[in-house]
């Protein structure tokens, strides 16, 4: 039922297009850039965002870990790159996120990956919390700031779908662990479970989804 419900929201979701301000995009990092400040920050002992306490600095430092080592190998399907090579007018795709958030982490790197595959699409990537007004018009169940968060438009800044923050699954798992305890470091160990074993397969079929609904 909590799968469902979820989907349903997706849905509800995809059928509430916006139009966004193309200025987001223009002010948004590529993502090398963005790599360079998490890169950059870690080496003063900061991360992002206004939030420096040692707790988020620690998962900023495991979280350059992870990005590494996915850049390195972080495999497409082919359905996803010839999904992808469809793709005959411009995507801007802006993306939310901090350094320290560890679904960022484990996702970012596969949407830099498939927006690389066309150049038809293009990636910025913005700071959350120095985006609030864009973040707001996107909360998780109408109440959470929850990264990250992909949003596409067309050249228009018209809304052609938005993802995230992590797959359905996934956050059927995320809830069913919230309701069952309250101590984050075993559901963060879950979650990082979960996305070791998928290998980036469910950010990619998700992502891919949406694009084909965009279309129809």
């Amino acid at each position: 039922m909590i799968y469902i419900n979820f989907a349903l929201q997706k849905i509800a979701s995809a059928c509430m297009k916006k139009t966004i301000d193309l200025d987001y995009f223009k002010r948004g990092m590529r993502y090398e850039e963005y790599r360079l400040l998490i890169e950059t920050l870690l080496k003063e002992n900061k991360t992002t965002g206004s939030d420096q306490s040692p707790e988020l600095f620690q998962y900023a430092k495991l979280n350059m870990s992870r990005m590494n080592r996915l850049d390195k190998t972080v495999e497409l399907t082919a359905e996803t790159t010839a999904l992808l090579n469809t793709i005959r007018t411009t995507q801007f795709w802006i993306l939310l996120t901090e350094g320290w958030c560890g679904d960022a982490a484990q996702s970012v790197p596969v949407i830099a990956k498939m927006a690389a595959v066309n150049p038809k699409i293009e990636l910025r990537i913005l700071l959350r919390d120095e985006n609030l007004d864009l973040m707001d018009q996107y909360l998780q169940n109408g109440r959470s700031r929850s990264i990250p968060k992909l949003i596409a438009v067309n050249e228009k800044g018209e809304e052609l779908f938005n993802w995230g923050p992590r797959p359905a699954e996934l956050e059927t798992i995320y809830t069913e662990l919230k309701n069952r305890t309250s101590d984050f470091e075993v559901i963060k160990t879950e979650l990082h479970k979960w996305y070791t074993n998928n290998k980036t397969i469910g950010v990619q079929e998700e992502i891919c989804a949406a694009i084909r609904s965009s279309a129809s």
